[in-house]
């Protein structure tokens, strides 16, 4: 671990960007216009430490604050306006708090950072009949229909990270009592059910699908490609971005839009917060109560849509 940790401190800027905006893709699910404007703003910081003879894991917290201020005051031209340098603000944090889980800094420059933090934006959520529409898509007999039904139903049923359904490993699962072990962040494990549709899913693709896609490799992770070697997160991205689109859902979903949908129709469902904060994987309940606002705000709409005396 250290001499990868080691490795990634000393690649250069596009390098530490790239792996960045990856993660942003595929763990987060952010969407092609935003990684856009942050490949925009992460350029013109890397030009900004360039000119200042240093480098992203060498930058202090001055350096920061004062690339966001000279956005502010015009240094380079027209003066930045507010939300443009809050939003540069909010990518140099994750940005670095990247960098920080990767192991590439000790330390965490924006963290000073004074600028207020906008409100968190809810994310994406699918209802029960859009979860059923993405499913039912993958069609067949096929080997990697039947992949593709098990991961899409275990990933909803189970609120799994696109990282965490990649790197399960077929002895991670246990159909008979329908739980399964997930790896989380930091290498922390944890136990999830698993609901019957996922486990008949799953039954399924072990029994006349996965024998035929792995044959004789001894590969242990449980969703292969169709070479019979371990699916990768951009694999599984474009599994999932491929049935969306099918769906008729390409606009409002990524992989990890099924985590929150797991999330936020259990809380709909009365499941209580501290349980869905432990099969989540989250560290603190604070990270998890983003769901009970948007468990909020829909059962805000459907009431206004649905009660009589509702609308004004």
């Amino acid at each position: 671990m250290a001499v990868a940790q080691a490795g990634l401190a000393t690649q250069p800027f596009e390098h530490l960007m790239l792996d960045f905006l990856a993660y942003l893709e595929f763990e987060r699910g952010l969407s092609r216009n935003t990684l856009e404007a942050y490949r925009t703003d992460l350029l013109q910081f890397g030009r900004f430490l360039e000119l200042r003879g240093t480098t992203a894991v060498e930058a202090t917290a001055r350096d920061v604050s004062d690339f966001l201020q000279g956005l502010a005051n015009g240094d380079s031209g027209a003066a930045a306006s507010p939300a443009t340098v809050h939003r540069k603000a909010a990518c140099l944090r994750s940005f670095y708090r990247h960098l920080r889980r990767e192991g590439a800094r000790d330390s965490d420059p924006t963290a000073s950072l004074t600028a207020p933090r906008r409100g968190h934006k809810l994310p994406n959520v699918l209802t029960r009949a859009e979860v059923a529409r993405l499913v039912e898509q993958p069609r067949g007999s096929e080997p990697t229909a039947l992949r593709d039904r098990a991961l899409l139903e275990l990933m909803y049923a189970c609120g799994l990270r696109a990282s965490e359904a990649v790197d399960l490993e077929v002895g991670d699962v246990d159909l008979e009592e329908a739980v399964l072990r997930a790896r989380g962040k930091g290498s922390k494990e944890r136990v999830v059910p698993i609901g019957a549709k996922a486990v008949e899913a799953l039954r399924v693709y072990l029994r006349r699908g996965r024998p035929r896609l792995v044959g004789v490799l001894p590969e242990p992770h449980l969703f292969v490609n169709f070479r019979g070697g371990k699916l990768t997160r951009q694999g599984l991205y474009k599994i999932v971005r491929r049935h969306a689109q099918r769906a008729g859902l390409a606009d409002r979903m990524s992989p990890h839009t099924l985590r929150h949908t797991f999330a936020t129709h259990l809380l709909a469902g009365g499941c209580d917060l501290r349980s869905v904060q432990e099969m989540l994987g989250h560290a603190d309940v604070s990270t998890t109560q983003i769901y009970t606002h948007l468990s909020s705000e829909r059962l805000k709409d459907v009431y206004f849509r649905a009660h009589p005396r509702a609308a004004s």
